[in-house]
């Protein structure tokens, strides 16, 4: 991942790379990374992100259509 400082201007390269690293998810993947996760744990996790990222579309997808 790269940024480029223009004009020495570090502070707003710090915040673009900041902006970057949140929208990939590395922050989110280092705290979940910090302490081990039994399988279970991690399988029930990921199945209730699943389940909120669909009622989430579906949410999107009745407000886009207008029903």
């Amino acid at each position: 991942m790269q940024v480029h400082v223009r004009d020495n201007n570090v502070d707003q390269a710090l915040r673009a790379l900041k902006k970057k690293l949140q929208r990939e998810g590395v922050f989110r993947e280092m705290k979940l990374k910090q302490h081990f996760e039994k399988p279970s744990v991690k399988r029930a996790r990921e199945k209730a992100e699943a389940i909120r990222r669909a009622r989430k579309l579906a949410r999107k997808k009745v407000q886009r259509d207008g029903f």
